[in-house]
Parts: structure tokens; C-alpha cells; sequence
């Protein structure tokens, strides 16, 4: 299946007291790269999803946002130092004593030695909290998936389409490529006419002087080799896994065929069919850098 390298996927859900969210969209890359954002507490989510979308993702620059809000779930416990409130208590008591004053000691009233209270977070389990991140995670990873197997489908299309009018340019080519030949025989023919007037013209010239321009400009073996590049794009297109990079070099190697007709034919028509396979062949160079 081909696919884009763009794409865009979000999911959110409440797992165990949680709300977790994450978001990711990729842009073309040449190799993988990804760069995660987590709370500040959840750090150690960055290398697990990294890891995770390189089992998935093979190509492309990748950011994704987590979020993790707490709507249940304790991450936060208080502990009170009860030594020092016993010890608290004792003295107001002996104040008391000493002062001849009621004892009216409450809760509300130790309350206000903020001393006696530590407010620590909970520690959680790591493991546990990156198996309900990856639960979302996936749903994320599915969705960004699906968006860039619909956008890959699209651009397969249109690469296939581009192919098959370039298989019908290089047909041109075969066709007019021995008129070429023939036309020279004819020009070369009526040129000696013309320098040698009533003279008699050696024929057996004629025609070695045209299998040397044949030769010249004989774009055969380009044409099968184009041919067989065509056939191998459409092989690559149907194919599984990430195929950008064998498509990048197989259009290089079309370029590079029709470059090589273009500067051997000295024929207009020729030229002409080769700027619209060249132009065809850019669209798909284009459509290429968006493919995994």
C-alpha cells in the first residue's frame, strides 16, 4: 500500500481516572524523525511512543503532543508529622497550665502550623500509566494511518496516470524515430541533387551516409529501458511497505533516459514529445517526496 508522509491523527480518552490525549502530524522527511511533547512529570513517555511509531511510521518528521490530566485518579498524598503535632499539642496545653487559660485546643486550631503537613506527589507506575498512553496512543497512530493511506492512494493514482501517458509519449518516439532516419535520406538525396546537378548520384553513399546518422540517433535501447522503468514503477506502486526511496532513484533513471533521447535525436517533433515526458516526469518526482 502506498503511503503519504503527511498526515494527521488525534484521540482522546478517560482511562482509570486520566484523561488522556495525543495528537500527531507528520510532514515530509527523508529519514524518520519525531519529536514528542509530554507534562512535565511524564518524561519518561518520550522514548516509549518515539519507539513506538518507529514500529509503525518508516519515513517522515513527526510531532506529537500528550496530555495527561488527573480527573479521578490521587497524585497527591498529605502526611502529617505527628512527633511534631504531639509536641505541639503538649505545649499549648502547658501554656495553658502555666497561664491559668481554658484548654480549647482543636483540630482547626493545629491546623495553622502548616509545619506539621508535607504534601508530596504520589509516585505512580510507570509501566502502568504508558500502558493507558499507549491505548490512546494506538487509536492516534490508527487514524494518522488511515489519513495518509488515503492521501497515498491519491498520489499512486496520479503517479500511475503520469506513467501510463509517458508509455504513450515514448510510443511517439519509436514511431518517429525511423522517420527521422528516413527524412535525412531524403534531404541528404536532394541536397547532392541539387550540388551535382546532371551527374549521377552514388546511392551506395547515400545509404551509408543514413546508417551512420541512424546510428547516431538511434534511441533504441532508450526506449526499451524506459519501457522497462515504466514497468517497474508500476511494480514498486503495487507493492508493500515504504517504496519513496526506490521510486526517488527509479525516476532518476527515466530522467535520465530521456535526457539521453533528447540530446541524440536532432529531430523537432522528437524534442518536443521528450519536453512533455520530461514535464510528466517532474509531476512525478514531486508526487515522489510526499510518498513513504
Amino acid at each position: 500500500m502506498t503511503m503519504s508522509m503527511t498526515g494527521y491523527g488525534r484521540a482522546q480518552q478517560l482511562v482509570d481516572g486520566r484523561d488522556i490525549t495525543v495528537e500527531l502530524r507528520a510532514v515530509n522527511h527523508r529519514y524518520f524523525e519525531c519529536a514528542v511533547r509530554t507534562p512535565r512529570n511524564y518524561g519518561y513517555l518520550e522514548e516509549k511512543l518515539k519507539s513506538y511509531l518507529q514500529s509503525r511510521v518508516s519515513r517522515g518528521k513527526i510531532e506529537v503532543n500528550v496530555t495527561v490530566q488527573n480527573v479521578e485518579a490521587a497524585t497527591t498524598e498529605v502526611q502529617i508529622n505527628h512527633p511534631l503535632a504531639q509536641a505541639y499539642l503538649q505545649a499549648l496545653r502547658d501554656m495553658g497550665k502555666t497561664l491559668d487559660i481554658a484548654d480549647d485546643v482543636t483540630v482547626s486550631a493545629m491546623a495553622r502550623f502548616s509545619d506539621l503537613f508535607t504534601v508530596r506527589r504520589v509516585q505512580e507506575d510507570e509501566d502502568y500509566i504508558w500502558q493507558c498512553v499507549q491505548t490512546v496512543a494506538k487509536q492516534a497512530v490508527d487514524r494518522f494511518l488511515e489519513m495518509r493511506a488515503s492521501e497515498g492512494a491519491r498520489l499512486r493514482e496520479d503517479i500511475l496516470s503520469r506513467g501510463e501517458h509517458i508509455g504513450e509519449l515514448v510510443e511517439k518516439v519509436k514511431l518517429r524515430s525511423p522517420e527521422t532516419v528516413k527524412q535525412y535520406q531524403d534531404r541528404l538525396y536532394q541536397k547532392l541533387q541539387e550540388v551535382l546537378e546532371d551527374r549521377q548520384i552514388d546511392e551506395q553513399r547515400i545509404l551509408m551516409e543514413a546508417a551512420i546518422f541512424a546510428d547516431r540517433v538511434a534511441v533504441d535501447e532508450e526506449t526499451v529501458r524506459l519501457d522497462s522503468h515504466l514497468a517497474a514503477l508500476r511494480q514498486i506502486l503495487s507493492g508493500e511497505g515504504a517504496v519513496g526511496r526506490k521510486l526517488d532513484f527509479l525516476v532518476q533513471e527515466i530522467n535520465r533516459e530521456a535526457n539521453t533521447i533528447g540530446s541524440k535525436a536532432q529531430d523537432l517533433e522528437i524534442a518536443r514529445i521528450i519536453v512533455e515526458i520530461k514535464a510528466e516526469i517532474e509531476k512525478i518526482r514531486e508526487q515522489v517526496q510526499n510518498i513513504e
